[in-house]
């Protein structure tokens, strides 16, 4: 499949923009302790980044929903006054946005982060002047898949998936999600998914930095694998 010129770029949010493994894994690490599970590696927790808190709880630690539930609001006590900050802009991100934005790109976040933090985050590292969108979760994460977030951008900006759209992300969610509308992704490893779970998921193209990301872009046909 030839790729088409790209005009609008969503992109993930954790692993992808930032990098938010010290906030996440010591959020997980508190709301755990709740329950009398202790963590001897917080490096165990990274699997926490990426997809729906809720899921995390019920997948790696076997939680009801219920009991995932109250975990993601003791996670969110933690990360609400500390985790938030815990946070750190990956080198060259504003330069890439700023780029892309001269270019004329319309650019989303598409985010399985509850928004409320995620426009935070944005605006802690004065980057949220690039976007023409913010889609994220809903704190009571009835929106929190990352195919519900990328048709709520979509719906947001008003445009179809016909029009030029790619994804940027780091895990495989991001392009399982952006698959379901025929998005195509560009995987990013610098982030915390490895080559081998991107290219199993679909992504088209892979980048090791931000400057590579800029390049695909620009020239989706030459990068495609």
């Amino acid at each position: 499949m030839i790729m088409k010129k790209f005009n609008i770029v969503f992109f993930d949010l954790d692993g992808t923009l930032t990098d938010p493994g010290e906030g996440i894994t010591k959020s997980a690490e508190y709301a755990l302790s709740h329950y009398g599970i202790k963590v001897s590696d917080r490096s165990e927790l990274y699997s926490f980044i990426g997809p729906p808190l809720i899921d995390s709880f019920m997948t790696y630690y076997d939680f009801s929903k219920e009991k995932a539930r109250q975990a993601v609001k003791y996670y969110r006590e933690y990360y609400e006054k500390e985790g938030v900050f815990q946070n750190k802009l990956y080198d060259g991100i504003p330069q890439l946005l700023k780029k892309l934005k001269k270019e004329g790109k319309t650019l989303s976040v598409a985010t399985s982060k509850p928004e409320f933090f995620a426009e935070k985050i944005l605006k802690i590292y004065n980057i949220e002047k690039y976007f023409d969108f913010v889609a994220g979760a809903n704190m009571d994460e009835t929106r929190s898949k990352k195919s519900d977030v990328i048709a709520y951008a979509i719906d947001g900006l008003g445009i179809s998936p016909e029009k030029g759209i790619v994804m940027v992300g780091d895990r495989s969610f991001d392009v399982e999600g952006a698959a379901a509308f025929n998005i195509p992704t560009i995987g990013v490893l610098y982030g915390y998914g490895s080559e081998t779970e991107l290219l199993s998921a679909g992504a088209f193209a892979l980048a090791k930095t931000p400057a590579e990301v800029y390049e695909i872009i620009s020239e989706p046909a030459k990068r495609q694998r």
